[in-house]
């Protein structure tokens, strides 16, 4: 199977030269979308889509865009995030790639209709389900992983043979714009439509009616797109945040639980979906625990965090003092709470004595600020998580076995890791979604190519065995109800081959 053609270098230097001016790029307007919109819908309906090549040559080109711009990737996200190259590289590039690879692997297998058990009745047909694309969807991606969560979607999208339109966040710009010069060099310009929309437009953009509309963000936002999907009876995946618990048994590796922790809350400057919320520690470690984050926070960020290479910045004002007023109304400092407004920054910080009242364990944190509370064993734990809503991820670090099951079996959360944290939502075989409160639906791997497909129930009947199947024809008589009845009562006891209906 031959690749589509890289593109041309004049359009690919244009492309790569007004991203490094940073000229702007136009906003897109809900009556726009009508029209990309109504190209996608004719490109689908004319099977563009359908045929494995053209979804293989499409995930291919996603790999080459982000091979052949990975500086152009890190340089966009740095101005948006100040986010380092090492997290760029690795937990948004080599991310998708992994997705886009494993789909391009499994693709042939995926697609392949599915043959299941049959009865008396079908034992001479074909009982099969079929992957059948969806048509155009909609993928709305939430700022804090802002290439992740728009192109680990749109691989799920173009595995299962979907049209689709992408909105970045508005609130990381840079990395919106390159996105919507790189994409059209690469993907099918009549199937693929990247567009630049505020958050207030999305709700209305929705209403335009698509296939299926994928939504990762906050919870009143995704509530407003959750109804506005309803208005038009679409069908929606949401992955919502919320407050992700971390409990931290006495019975564990301090030093490594520290580590682990420090990296997941403050990598990306504290801003992420699936960092743990808050810590639920054992009364018997409290002391042990924030003298190890001490340590920890200064061999990852040295002494002063905002001279640090590896530490990233509030995406926005907005972001950065809705942080700032949660930190300064909770808890006691214990490490950390510098702040510099000219810089969007807040240092790492660690936060003692903190009430389950207080604004930061109400409402969700989108910044470097880590609360601890205290439990006296994991059955307070377990009661204290309990009594919230649903979060997305729960953690738990122990050296005891029986304490992580009770965790995992006990709380009910969209996703569970114990002795780390975040790595459960980056692999490519497991489902990654919400639960309740903070979503619905999954992705990532086989789970994306099945949240992006229809499963058509297909029943291939000939005409051979209508001496049993005229048993259910009027006129209805008492015999016939009889053997009727009859072979039900054996298709109990033989999973269902004596059926004959």
């Amino acid at each position: 199977m031959s690749s589509p053609p890289s593109p041309s270098p004049t359009r690919w230097f244009k492309a790569l030269r007004r991203t490094r001016l940073g000229e702007p790029c136009l906003r897109t307007y809900p009556l726009e979308c009508v029209e990309l919109l109504r190209r996608a819908r004719i490109a689908f309906q004319a099977g563009r889509t359908l045929k494995e090549g053209f979804r293989l040559a499409q995930l291919e080109a996603v790999v080459r865009m982000l091979e052949e711009h990975e500086c152009d990737f890190v340089d966009a996200l740095g101005r948006d995030l100040h986010k380092p190259r090492f997290e760029t590289v690795v937990f948004e590039l080599i991310t998708v790639k992994n997705e886009a690879l494993h789909a391009i692997s499994n693709l042939k297998k995926w697609m392949e209709p599915q043959s299941v058990e049959k009865n008396l009745s079908t034992c001479l047909d074909e009982c099969l389900v079929t992957n059948e694309p969806l048509g155009v969807v909609f993928i709305m991606a939430t700022w804090c992983c802002p290439v992740q969560m728009c192109l680990v979607p749109l691989v799920g999208a173009i595995a299962a043979g979907n049209c689709a339109l992408i909105s970045p966040s508005e609130n990381t710009v840079h990395t919106a714009e390159l996105l919507h010069r790189l994409i059209p060099f690469y993907l099918d310009n009549e199937c693929f439509h990247v567009i630049l929309a505020g958050i207030s437009d999305l709700p209305e953009i929705v209403e335009l009616k698509f296939d299926h509309v994928f939504f990762t963000g906050n919870r009143e936002e995704g509530s407003r797109i959750a109804v506005a999907a309803a208005r038009t009876f679409t069908p929606i995946t949401l992955v919502l945040g919320g407050k992700n618990p971390c409990y931290v048994d006495q019975h564990c590796d301090i030093a490594t639980t520290v580590q682990r922790i420090a990296w997941a809350r403050f990598h990306n400057g504290g801003q992420s979906l699936m960092a743990p919320s808050y810590i639920l520690c054992h009364t018997d470690v409290k002391a042990r625990l924030v003298q190890a984050l001490k340590c920890c926070l200064m061999q990852f960020y040295g002494p002063d965090p905002r001279e640090s290479r590896s530490f990233g910045r509030m995406v926005n004002l907005e972001t950065f003092n809705r942080t700032r007023e949660l930190l300064w109304r909770s808890g006691k400092v214990v490490v950390g709470g510098q702040v510099t407004e000219a810089e969007k920054y807040i240092a790492p910080t660690v936060l003692t004595e903190v009430a389950e009242s207080d604004p930061i364990m109400q409402q969700e944190v989108f910044g470097p600020v880590l609360p601890i509370l205290t439990v006296n064993d994991v059955d307070e734990a377990i009661a204290f998580i309990n009594k919230q809503e649903k979060p997305l991820c729960v953690y738990a670090y122990s050296t005891n076995n029986k304490v992580i099951s009770r965790l995992m079996s006990e709380t009910s959360s969209g996703s569970f890791c114990s002795n780390d944290c975040i790595f459960q939502s980056l692999m490519v075989a497991l489902p990654f979604g919400g639960v309740g409160a903070c979503g619905m639906g999954s992705f990532h791997g086989r789970y994306s190519f099945d949240t992006f497909s229809h499963r058509k129930a297909c029943l291939l009947r000939g005409t051979r065995f209508e001496c049993v199947t005229y048993l259910r024809y009027p006129p209805y008589e008492d015999r016939n109800l009889s053997l009727m009845t009859w072979a039900c009562t054996l298709s109990q006891k033989s999973q269902g081959w004596c059926q004959i209906m």
